[in-house]
């Protein structure tokens, strides 16, 4: 692990400045389409025109010609330059970062973000969790990781079951968005042939979005996400690696916002799954551990507090989720003795 130089820190600190404001004035001025008029004995009516996913041309009615539509559709005009001159300087931002040594995502996995992020799943809940996470968490801290571990086309996103604040009318389709990509997504079939798919992937490639969803009980089935038209696979332990998500930001040339864990969750969730692993998934739980230590280290170096209230959480849950937690941290202190006993005197203030 290596620190960041301090310009690059500054400029993806203003790229998340740049995209929350973008991703706060997503209105009418973002929607792909435009406003075009009928007449119809005589009379003009406004519609909305646009493409779904597909390229499948529809038009929405809204009404007859009216002072307060000629508003609406002047307003879309300007809203649609100001998101043209948003997207010019997030570009910007993204190439500069790119250009000055930040942790990239590969173009094709960006891509599929992107698509996933303009379609609302990271507003409507979706948190992306993985390697591809822990790249983007690395810019967050300033920190830059090297290895083979972050050659992944593997996008993992995960959600829980319903949100918290109900939204009408609101959806993400991540079957029909992956479609509109034209990249050969196809539907996973699980073990059970009786299950619904929770994975899509590209025939004779490694490129693969699973969707998650944190696991209520034991052997749990498939679970449906009704706002993202699709089904995710439940697995332990994954809310609390959702709970306290911050904002950040797949940096690939351009830029797009994503939803990503807290590190310190990050990285004890982290040692937990690693003492789940069977025994044939050594290279897995090596690798959880590699990912761990490396967030520790910087937490621990910059933001201790962070472990400390991380800690606190797990304890919070329970004595088997501490016990997991222990675990992990001794197996830890077989790869990093330092970094593992510099988490032990943050656990125990």
């Amino acid at each position: 692990m290596e620190k960041q130089p301090l310009e690059i820190q500054t400029l993806y600190a203003e790229l998340l400045e740049r995209l929350a404001a973008y991703e706060a004035q997503r209105a009418i001025g973002h929607l792909q389409g435009s406003f075009v008029t009928k007449v119809v004995k005589g009379q003009q009516y406004y519609y909305f025109q646009h493409l779904s996913p597909g390229n499948a041309k529809h038009q929405i009615y809204l009404g007859r010609k009216s002072d307060a539509l000629d508003r609406v559709a002047h307003r879309y005009a300007v809203a649609r330059e100001l998101v043209a001159e948003d997207q010019t300087s997030i570009q910007r931002l993204g190439s500069l970062l790119r250009a000055g040594g930040a942790m990239t995502t590969d173009a094709a996995s960006a891509r599929v973000l992107k698509s996933l992020a303009d379609a609302g799943v990271f507003r409507l809940g979706g948190v992306l969790v993985g390697t591809h996470a822990f790249i983007v968490i690395g810019n967050v801290l300033g920190a830059r990781w090297s290895g083979a571990t972050l050659r992944t086309q593997d996008v993992d996103v995960a959600a829980a079951r319903t949100m918290n604040i109900a939204l009408p009318d609101v959806a993400a389709d991540i079957p029909g968005t992956l479609a509109s990509l034209e990249m050969g997504f196809l539907p996973v079939p699980g073990l059970d042939p009786r299950s619904p798919s929770t994975s899509f992937k590209v025939r004779g490639q490694g490129l693969r979005v699973d969707l998650l969803s944190p696991a209520r009980r034991q052997g749990q089935a498939p679970i449906k996400l009704q706002r993202f038209a699709a089904t995710a696979q439940p697995l332990k332990y994954l809310d609390f690696v959702m709970d306290s998500a911050i904002a950040g930001a797949v940096v690939n040339g351009g830029a797009t916002s994503v939803v990503v864990p807290d590190p310190a969750r990050f990285a004890l969730h982290k040692l937990i799954v690693s003492g789940e692993r069977p025994a044939t998934a050594h290279a897995k739980r090596d690798k959880d551990l590699w990912q761990a230590s490396q967030v520790l280290e910087v937490l621990a170096q910059e933001r201790p507090g962070d472990i400390s209230l991380a800690w606190e959480a797990v304890s919070e849950r329970g004595r088997g989720w501490e016990k997991r937690s222990l675990s992990g941290l001794k197996s830890l202190g077989r790869l990093s003795p330092e970094i593992a006993e510099a988490v032990r005197a943050l656990k125990s203030r």
